[in-house]
């Protein structure tokens, strides 16, 4: 149960970072979210797209695995998240250890000792 919660938990940051990086990215609130200028943000509105895109397939691969019952499509998706932080920290987005491989972290060790 504790396990459901915390993937849910990592699949509805998917689901917030798919919005701001869709569809607010170039409005203020995105561009407060992400520290980005307004020139910035309109410049790369199109791939601030690609990767929201990239992040809700990350939040619906979790909710399907759920759906389906699938554990271990549920686990490898919060791997994939875990290594997409780390990637974004190691690529100077230091907020991505903690949105979401941490996150990530907490749902995969409930996971793996059956919490």
């Amino acid at each position: 149960m504790l396990s459901t919660i915390l993937a849910l938990i990592v699949a509805a940051i998917h689901v917030y970072i798919t919005v701001l990086e869709m569809l607010l990215w170039d409005k203020p609130r995105g561009r407060r979210v992400f520290g980005t200028t307004e020139e910035f943000a309109t410049q790369t509105k199109s791939l601030a797209l690609n990767q929201g895109l990239y992040n809700g397939f990350l939040a619906a691969g979790i909710i399907v695995g759920m759906l389906l019952g699938n554990t271990q499509l549920v686990a490898f998706v919060v791997a994939c998240v875990l290594v997409a932080g780390v990637v974004g920290y190691l690529s100077d987005i230091k907020s991505a250890l903690y949105f979401q491989s941490i996150p990530a972290v907490l749902a995969l060790f409930v996971m793996l000792v059956g919490l």
